[in-house]
């Protein structure tokens, strides 16, 4: 005789409420699970640093670097005794240890130099592009680094310089540049940069000679504290702008930005003669000859 077939009750399916506190208990188990873990990574962490630290060494701190101020107007000679002055300071700061910028590799390193924002080539007459600022050196900077930073921060300012005006009076960059550095020698207050830019302007128009004694003084290395001598008036140098017409062949020192703006771009103004006033900043300018006689005989000039 057959047995009757089994009968399978269906199962009955959970409420929502029961799925909710299933869920709630599954996400409470999960982070339980996570909280241990990241505390025993927690714990584990200090140790570690802990066994870790007698293994590593701290950086030692950067050296300090030393610095070389060169003034606007400096020339090369100038600065390369600058150079000496400062490598000897150097020295004594890190208590006898050498320095390798001196004096001797400045004046090897300046005979030559390639401006590679002014028509790149290798130039023997550097003066004029050694842009004076301040500069820092470390004990193993050479000379020639340093004069690398000179003709690169000389190209970053030369670039702002705007020669529309002097090309349309027939100058050439360095025409420009030659003038700033009379600028520079002449010129003790910034007013008076664009005036004397004028008067050499003027003068060359009417090709006259400058007569600015700078140039003199560079070429014959009288200091500016000394009276200039009859006899020297008469040298021949081309520097001596009393004889010779025009510019002098190279700059006279090295310019500032200042004096290079200046000697783009000129006073409007017809004078033709300057002289220092008795205070040695300031300079009285005048277009007229007798009126220039007049205050040189007031002023104890001579007359």
């Amino acid at each position: 005789m057959a047995e009757p077939p089994e009968v399978t009750r269906p199962r009955r399916r959970p409420s929502p409420a029961q799925i909710r506190r299933r869920r709630a208990v599954a996400l409470a188990v999960l982070v339980l699970a996570v909280a241990a873990a990241i505390a025993a990574v927690a714990v584990a962490l200090p140790r570690a640093t802990h066994d870790a630290a007698p293994t590593t060494t701290a950086l030692p701190p950067p050296p300090k670097p030393f610095r070389v101020v060169f003034p606007e107007g400096f020339t090369r000679t100038q600065m390369a005794d600058r150079v000496e002055a400062v490598a000897k300071i150097a020295e004594r700061k890190k208590k006898g240890k050498p320095v390798r910028i001196a004096r001797a590799t400045y004046l090897a390193a300046t005979r030559t130099l390639v401006v590679p924002c002014f028509a790149p080539r290798k130039r023997t007459k550097v003066e004029g592009f050694l842009f004076p600022a301040t500069y820092d050196f470390l004990a193993k900077t050479t000379s020639k680094q340093l004069v690398q930073q000179q003709a690169a921060a000389f190209c970053r300012n030369w670039k702002n310089v705007d020669l529309t005006y002097a090309r349309s009076k027939n100058l050439t960059p360095y025409d420009v540049l030659t003038i700033a550095s009379l600028i520079q020698g002449e010129a003790v207050v910034a007013s008076d940069g664009p005036k004397i830019a004028a008067v050499v302007y003027n003068r060359l128009h009417l090709q006259m000679a400058l007569g600015i004694d700078a140039a003199l003084r560079y070429a014959l290395h009288i200091p500016g504290t000394e009276s200039i001598h009859q006899s020297q008036l008469q040298n021949p140098t081309p520097y001596n702008l009393r004889l010779h017409t025009g510019l002098p062949p190279t700059p006279i020192d090295n310019p500032g930005l200042e004096a290079m703006q200046a000697a783009a771009h000129p006073a409007k103004v017809d004078y033709l003669y300057f002289v220092a006033k008795p205070d040695k900043r300031h300079h009285f300018f005048t277009a007229s000859a007798s009126e220039f006689q007049r205050y040189l005989c007031a002023h104890g000039y001579g007359c």
